[in-house]
């Protein structure tokens, strides 16, 4: 684990900010497209659904994940500030270079666990590692293609989903009314008992199984 943090971390320096200023629309959307929509969520879907044909087209192992990804599922439509997508650490500078080359500003945040760019003036996480684990290739694999909108794509599988939201509560994090509603939705595609296995006995996630339990979610 920690060889791959020190990889990620090399990695982020050599990231370039891209020619084309925050919220700018890339080259590759089409004109009729240049307009962003007015709603909000429809927003972050068209940055999804770019972005993951940008990576696709370049040959990338990824996965969408964060309230997209629950969308994706059949979970609330209402999704959150951002678009989620989960690479590996070592593809993260591969990554980056593929969506400059696409004409997306990328640029790297304080955090050394993801990169940034901006798509349709939305922001889009790359993230490397869950809840202080590296993004491995096994979850990656794990993941479902699945329909964003019209554009097909790996989406991070829903166990996965949960232990990544759950095994990042902790004393400084805790906010169980923004995952409550997530687990309500998912809960019949959840393999309960490995997300237990894989949050461990830590207090917070403990005490988030019991509401769980108590609300008869599981």
């Amino acid at each position: 684990m920690a060889e791959n943090r020190e990889d990620a971390v090399r990695t982020a320096p050599e990231l370039r900010l891209a020619s084309e200023g925050p919220g700018e629309v890339p080259p590759h959307v089409p004109a009729d497209e240049a307009d962003l929509p007015r709603d909000r969520n429809q927003a972050i879907l068209e940055a999804a659904k770019q972005v993951g044909a940008v990576l696709k087209r370049g040959g990338h192992l990824f996965a969408l994940a964060g309230s997209v990804a629950v969308h994706a599922h059949g979970g609330s439509g209402n999704l959150q500030h951002d678009v989620d997508f989960c690479v590996r650490p070592e593809d993260a500078g591969p990554v980056a270079a593929t969506l400059r080359d696409a004409g997306l500003t990328v640029y790297t945040p304080p955090e050394d666990w993801l990169i940034k760019a901006t798509c349709f003036g939305q922001d889009v996480d790359v993230i490397f590692e869950l809840a202080h684990r590296p993004v491995s290739e096994e979850m990656l694999r794990r993941a479902e293609e699945l329909p964003v909108e019209s554009v097909r794509m790996p989406v991070l599988a829903p166990t996965d989903l949960l232990t990544g939201l759950i095994a990042a509560f902790s004393e400084h994090h805790c906010d169980f009314g923004a995952v409550l509603p997530i687990a309500r939705a998912l809960r019949e595609k959840v393999d309960w008992e490995q997300v237990r296995r894989d949050c461990g006995d830590a207090p917070m996630p403990a005490a988030f199984f019991f509401l769980l339990e108590r609300l008869n979610v599981i």
